[in-house]
């Protein structure tokens, strides 16, 4: 029993390492191969295959695992009360993130097709536009446009944000305020 145990820590240990090494190669190098990662994990390949049969599925896995990290972070978002106010605080966290795990999207991109990466994309999504309708049925968000258009256009400016904060267009100590006014001026646009 105790054998069993032991075995099974060491697979949890390896499949996290295995994770954590994708997420430091594939930002680093989008296309970072299996061995790559193997390497960084401190893992011979045979290893990594015994965990993910293929790099698209540990691409696939580490892209979960990425999102499901962000999420559990963005649940604990505050969204009551004012919902731009509340819009304010999920942009400046929300585009942080996708700052962060930038890179691996364009790995997943490579690797897997736009439905899957959407599909993973569709509670963070669901938040946002939950959060715009509700702004829109108490008249503080704009009307003229539909709550999954505009939820479409916070991810393009989050994942836009980033790649100009990296690009060096985007000045580190402007981003938060900058990004944040732009998707709040967005969302809030009034038609004259």
């Amino acid at each position: 029993m105790a054998s069993t145990r032991s075995t099974r820590s060491d697979a949890l240990r390896n499949r996290d390492a295995i994770l954590d090494a994708a997420v430091q190669c594939l930002s680093d190098d989008p296309g970072a191969s299996m061995a790559d990662i193997a390497k960084a994990a401190g893992l011979v390949r045979v290893t990594v295959y015994g965990h993910f049969s293929s790099r698209e599925e540990l691409v696939a896995a580490v892209l979960i695992r990425t999102i499901d990290r962000s999420e559990a972070e963005l649940a604990e978002i505050d969204l009551g009360g004012d919902p731009v106010a509340a819009l304010d605080r999920l942009v400046r966290r929300s585009w942080r993130i996708v700052d962060t795990f930038h890179r691996l999207i364009g790995a997943a991109e490579e690797a897997l097709s736009n439905e899957r990466i959407m599909a993973h994309h569709a509670e963070p999504m669901a938040r946002v536009q939950a959060l715009i309708e509700r702004g829109q049925r108490e008249g503080s968000m704009r009307c003229d446009l539909g709550a999954e258009w505009l939820t479409s256009c916070f991810t393009a400016l989050l994942h836009t944000a980033a790649a100009e904060l990296r690009a060096g267009r985007l000045a580190e100590a402007d981003a938060d305020r900058v990004v944040a006014s732009t998707v709040v001026s967005l969302v809030t646009a009034r038609i004259a």
